[in-house]
């Protein structure tokens, strides 16, 4: 059971892995993307995301994003 109360999920995927480049978002290994999770909203997400950056922080090539699934799942919606 999940305790969503009257706030709408706006449902957020954090990832990461290394990238073959800096200048673009290729990744150096697929199978090796860090998975951190789906989270309910942008603020938990953010946090997640700034917690996994910091801890990478000394390797330039590595990168973690925050995908605003919500956004894919109902393009139509403004949220």
């Amino acid at each position: 059971m999940t305790d969503s109360g009257d706030k709408k999920q706006l449902l957020h995927l954090v990832f990461g892995g290394e990238l073959e480049s800096l200048d673009n978002v290729q990744f150096r290994d697929l199978k090796g993307l860090d998975i951190v999770g789906i989270f309910p909203d942008y603020a938990t997400a953010l946090t997640a995301w700034k917690s996994k950056a910091q801890q990478t922080v000394d390797n330039a090539h590595m990168r973690y994003f925050i995908v605003h699934m919500h956004r894919l799942l109902d393009p139509q919606e403004k949220a």
